[in-house]
């Protein structure tokens, strides 16, 4: 009864033993430190690997004292590219013959998350909406262009002059198509039950054909069971991520792509806490995002190479959003991850 009130905490709890080896460890610690009980369980806190060892004075003090404790703003780095920050709180608890302690965390990255996502959701509806205004605005007078084009292109004699015309048809084609892919997705999702890792693997063939020169490396957790998504739309999210990293892989001496899925437990999206959900990592290790794009990274137009149109990852965020999902990134020179969250079974009309 306990442990199952512990699993279904949002805080981060972890039982130490008296040699601060591990006793227990809920769900929410299992996602948030991205390490499982199995991996954990008896294992001194120190050897885990997650940052623990700079505080064990503060652990055994707390042991020998009985008194709690409670570190503000402490900062850990699980894998390259992944920070934390948390608060956490050293307990000691009187049980039997040896102390134990109860270690409580409060990531900060996930609550500034949470209010930098809605406040993100709530200036793309508002960008949406412009575009939807200013689309309608200039759809209209391309397709007079274009009709009157192909209305004085019947009255023309000659080939030559007709070259003419064809220049303005293509061009205004080419305006709405660019109209078109600012709206982002218009149509709604079609959901189907579907194999995350068969559209993954889709993706990968196709990337690699396309780079023939990059070492992909695939880390799949073959547990994860199949997602309700539109697999049309995903495909198409997934392309404009990869297709990004293998180019931003261009210069890089030994470029590699690492594509890893696992199950994130307790995990908060738009406000609404998923029991459980899907993680996508995608990994690279190009040249990183330019630090002054990461804050507007998913609007439109925004770009950091001189060909690229800066629609790609919009259409990213646009469909994920339709699913309900979420999308986020870390990155520097050498490490740049994306990380995509899909919740089990919840897509929006």
């Amino acid at each position: 009864m306990a442990e199952n009130i512990l699993n279904n905490l949002c805080t981060a709890v972890i039982s130490l033993d008296h040699e601060l080896k591990v006793c227990f460890i809920n769900q929410s610690a299992e996602s948030l430190l991205e390490i499982s009980a199995n991996k954990s369980l008896d294992k001194p806190l120190a050897e885990l690997g997650w940052g623990f060892d700079q505080y064990m004075s503060i652990f055994y003090d707390a042991i020998q004292s009985g008194q709690p404790y409670t570190q503000r703003m402490a900062e850990f780095t699980l894998t390259p590219g992944t920070h934390l920050t948390l608060d956490f709180t050293i307990s000691p608890i009187s049980e039997g013959e040896w102390p134990r302690l109860l270690l409580e965390m409060h990531p900060l990255d996930r609550y500034l998350r949470i209010d930098r996502d809605a406040a993100l959701n709530e200036r793309q509806e508002i960008s949406r909406q412009m575009i939807r205004g200013l689309a309608h605005e200039v759809k209209n007078p391309l397709g007079g262009i274009r009709g009157s084009a192909q209305l004085l292109e019947k009255q023309l004699v000659t080939d030559e002059l007709k070259e003419y015309t064809k220049i303005i048809i293509d061009e205004t084609d080419r305006l709405t198509h660019l109209v078109d892919q600012m709206l982002g997705p218009t149509r709604i999702p079609k959901p189907e039950s579907t194999n995350i890792h068969v559209l993954l693997e889709r993706v990968r063939r196709l990337i690699e054909l396309e780079y023939p020169g990059v070492d992909t490396i695939k880390d799949y957790d073959p547990s994860i069971p199949e997602v309700l998504v539109d697999p049309e739309m995903y495909l198409q999210a997934l392309i404009n991520i990869l297709r990004n990293a293998m180019q931003s892989m261009v210069d890089t001496p030994d470029p590699k792509l690492t594509i890893t899925t696992r199950i994130e437990r307790q995990f908060t999206i738009n406000a609404i806490r998923h029991k459980t959900v899907v993680r996508i990592d995608i990994t690279d290790n190009g040249c990183g995002i330019p630090p002054e794009l990461k804050e507007n990274l998913f609007y439109p137009m925004i770009s950091g190479r001189p060909d690229g149109t800066g629609l790609g990852l919009p259409l990213v965020h646009a469909v994920i959003h339709q699913h309900s999902g979420h999308i986020e990134f870390d990155s520097e020179p050498g490490a740049t991850i994306f990380r995509i969250f899909i919740p089990f079974g919840a897509v929006q009309s």
